[in-house]
């Protein structure tokens, strides 16, 4: 503990509004008997976050409270305890930490919610301290900067598409938007062996093309569905990555081949959902609620990039001070991933 700081910068807030967003000196914190500290290297961005800071979602925030909840980081000391890491082991955490394997806790009445940068506090710091059993392995074949966009963006397209829909080769898959959960999508369907058809702004089509789709769709121009209908020959898509929600699963509906499987993630366009009944129940299209992943979900994910050599799309990355800019820049509609460099040598 000898080459660790006393103090560190740390983004906090004492009531919710960007206003109350500062960049502050604290103590580092100390590891309990379980846990590990970690000097953290990148943290990546999710709309969630800008919500989260904006609005507080409904969570119950604990003040002061440290918003943000993908990094990747360094193990710099442990609690006597721990025995899955050690110093110098490059690590990021799971988006929903207590979600190990399985089915996601929580019941019926109170499903469980209890994310990082929500629930508990987050990660936009130099260093944090948490229990080992929230922790994976880095991926091998990832810088951090990389790294950092995987906890919650990757795992959710991971979790949707392998672990639910279990999209395998020769499926169509149906991604109607260019943000972070829906280009590591598209990666992972190729991946698999999927056919890919992406919907966004014209400005981005070759962008997408170049970075692995084989169809582009004008959202603002074409008519998603018979454009679809065109591309399938009829058929439809097998998978729809629905990321945008609202009305717009009443589109998905509507594209989606018979025995298709629609993962509802987005809640872009609200979060009371629409679609038409009678395609839905001739087509007998399953839908699955998609809230990210278990811990054992993020390993996998982790052993597939190091397999494939997948590389996140990232758009764009900001100094630790700039980070208003960099939420800023979240409502401009990036295409991949925002990065805040912690610490660039990291």
């Amino acid at each position: 503990m000898s080459q660790i700081p006393k103090m560190m910068k740390c983004w906090q807030m004492d009531g919710i509004g960007r206003e109350l967003l500062t960049l502050r000196e604290v103590p580092v914190p100390q590891p309990a008997p379980d846990a590990v500290l970690v000097k953290i290297a990148a943290v990546s961005l999710n709309y969630r976050d800008k919500m989260v800071i904006e609005s507080g979602r409904g969570l119950p925030l604990i003040f002061p409270f440290t918003p943000g909840s993908d990094f990747c980081g360094k193990v710099v000391a442990s609690g006597k305890a721990v025995s899955r890491f050690r110093v110098g082991d490059r690590v990021m955490a799971a988006f929903t930490p207590d979600w190990t394997d399985g089915l996601r806790p929580g019941n019926a009445r109170t499903p469980a919610y209890r994310t990082l940068g929500g629930y508990y506090p987050g990660v936009l710091a130099e260093f944090v301290t948490m229990p080992e059993e929230w922790l994976v392995p880095a991926p091998a074949s990832l810088t951090a900067a990389e790294a950092s966009t995987l906890p919650c963006a990757g795992l959710t397209a991971w979790f949707a598409l392998a672990e639910r829909a279990r999209v395998r080769a020769g499926d169509t898959v149906l991604i109607p938007s260019t943000g972070g959960v829906a280009l590591f999508g598209m990666q992972i369907a190729r991946a698999h062996g999927a056919q890919v058809i992406v919907a966004g702004n014209a400005a981005n089509r070759e962008r997408t093309l170049s970075a692995g789709a084989d169809y582009f769709i004008d959202k603002h121009n074409d008519d998603l569905v018979e454009k679809v209908y065109e591309i399938t020959n009829d058929r439809g898509a097998d998978i729809v990555l629905e990321v945008i929600g609202g009305a717009h699963l009443g589109k998905a509906v509507q594209a989606a081949a018979v025995g298709a499987r629609i993962c509802q993630i987005g809640a872009l366009d609200g979060f009371e959902l629409s679609a038409p009944a009678m395609p839905l129940m001739l087509k007998d299209v399953s839908i699955f609620g998609i809230g990210t992943g278990s811990r054992k979900a993020l390993e996998h994910l982790v052993r597939a990039v190091d397999r494939t050599g997948l590389k996140p799309v990232i758009d764009s990355r900001y100094a630790m001070q700039d980070l208003n800019t960099a939420l800023d820049h979240l409502d401009k509609g990036p295409f991949g991933k925002i990065v805040i460099d912690i610490d660039p040598a990291g």
